[in-house]
Formats: structure tokens, C-alpha cells, sequence
């Protein structure tokens, strides 16, 4: 998994703005509601490497900033509980750039296969690898005058 100090580094690269990265207080589960967006990387040869998982809160934080929406635009969508379609493209750009720190740290190259939106079904084996314990890390990500999320990386082992 990447380091703290990469997600930092990326986060605050894309979003130009200070963001701090520390433990979460419990793991993401891919079951909470709102559900959380989805991102799935994947190898050259098409494998699943990895899964990321971003909680409602930080999709909306992230997508708002990265756009510079206002905080207000991503606190009305947590509030409605609905993802606007502009605020989750720009959350998927950033799940898009971290299969780059992904790929470093597994030593693999990874790519973006799929994001899924809040809400949007999972296929029942990406919700199995997003509820694995293990092979993860579960970070608290704050952006400054936004607001903070969770971000699950999980690693997908060879079978």
C-alpha cells in the first residue's frame, strides 16, 4: 500500500490545498450508507490488483475541491445524500491518479478499470475484496476547508 506521506503528496497536488492523512477509526465497509464509491485497479494482464473505497463524505469533499465547488456544493450533497454527476467525475480522476502510488508501492503497474458510484451496485465479488480484512490500509483524509472522509486501499494477492 502506499505510504501516508504519497496519499498526502497526491492529495494536496491534485487539490491544491493542505490535506492531512491519519489513521481511520474503523475499517470502510463496502455495506455502509450511504455506500461508499468504488474504484477497482487492475494489472496488465487485466487481474484485479486492488480495490480502493472512498466514504460519501470524502467523494463529495474531494470532487467539490478538486473542481474548486465550493464547500458548500459538497456539504448540500452529503446532507441530500446525492452524488452530483460533475463531483464524483472529478472524485474520479483523483481514484484514477492513485493507481500510479498503487502500482509503486506493489511493484506492479496498475490501471483504473472502474469507478462506481455512491449508490451504484457492487458486484458481489468486489464488495467480498472491499469487506477483506488484512491486506488494507483505512486512512482518515481531512481537506482543508472541506472536510474529511475514509479511503480504504485494498490489495487484491495473487491466487
Amino acid at each position: 500500500m502506499p505510504d501516508r506521506k504519497q496519499l498526502k503528496d497526491l492529495f494536496e497536488g491534485l487539490l491544491g490545498r493542505d490535506v492531512t492523512v491519519g489513521d481511520a477509526p474503523e475499517p470502510l465497509s463496502p455495506h455502509v450508507a450511504p455506500r461508499p464509491a468504488c474504484a477497482v485497479y487492475v494489472d496488465d494482464s487485466g487481474r484485479l490488483s486492488a480495490v480502493a473505497l472512498m466514504d460519501f463524505a470524502l467523494a463529495a469533499h474531494t470532487g467539490a475541491s478538486l473542481a474548486l465547488i465550493p464547500a458548500g456544493g459538497a456539504q448540500a450533497a452529503i446532507e441530500d445524500n446525492l452524488m452530483p454527476t460533475n463531483l464524483m467525475e472529478n472524485c474520479a480522476e483523483v481514484l484514477n491518479v492513485l493507481a500510479a502510488p498503487l502500482g509503486d508501492a506493489s511493484g506492479i503497474h496498475q490501471r483504473l478499470e472502474r469507478t462506481y458510484h455512491p449508490g451504484e451496485d457492487l458486484p458481489p465479488e468486489l464488495a467480498a475484496v472491499g469487506a477483506t480484512i488484512g491486506a488494507r490500509d483505512d486512512v482518515l483524509v481531512d481537506i482543508a476547508g472541506y472536510g474529511s472522509g475514509r479511503l480504504a486501499l485494498v490489495s487484491v494477492p495473487d491466487s
